[in-house]
């Protein structure tokens, strides 16, 4: 078995805003509600490695991991992995990026599995995930589409 999870969104901001501000690995605590800390160890430009630190959870443990993200430009799509799985047995993400009506289609589809001795189980994570994705999706909308609506009145 393992899990699968797709949660969309639709930011309204210009996709260059978009593009370059969710694949700035080095500001994702200051987008997302979820990271105290993310420090890129290597950047081509096109592949980031990055290291990233989650605040304390309700006991007091502050996950951390490393991950690898392929950016394409061209195509507007990101896939990523956990280097450090942690437990998961894999985990595997895709961010796509689509030009719509009302602003930028943004789609993160994560597939895994979770290690037998995992704390929880494929169907647990996806509930989990599914719950926090939302969560953290909508705390990115709200951040770029001020930033967009600053720089509309710059």
């Amino acid at each position: 078995m393992s899990g699968h999870t797709v949660n969309e969104i639709v930011v309204n901001a210009p996709m260059d805003l978009v593009w370059s501000r969710t694949n700035d690995v080095a500001d994702w605590p200051n987008l997302f509600t979820e990271y105290a800390n993310a420090e890129v160890l290597e950047d081509t430009g096109t592949r980031v490695r990055f290291r990233l630190t989650m605040f304390p959870d309700e006991r007091g443990r502050a996950w951390s991991w490393v991950s690898e993200r392929e950016l394409d430009e061209e195509t507007r799509t990101v896939v990523a992995r956990r280097i450090e799985t942690g437990p998961f047995e894999y985990m595997h993400i895709r961010w796509t990026y689509h030009v719509v009506d009302g602003g930028v289609l943004m789609r993160w589809t994560q597939d895994f599995a979770m290690k037998p001795d995992a704390p929880v189980d494929d169907a647990g994570m996806v509930a989990r995930i599914n719950t926090n994705t939302p969560v953290q999706l909508s705390a990115i909308k709200q951040r770029l589409e001020a930033e967009a609506a600053q720089r509309a009145a710059s």
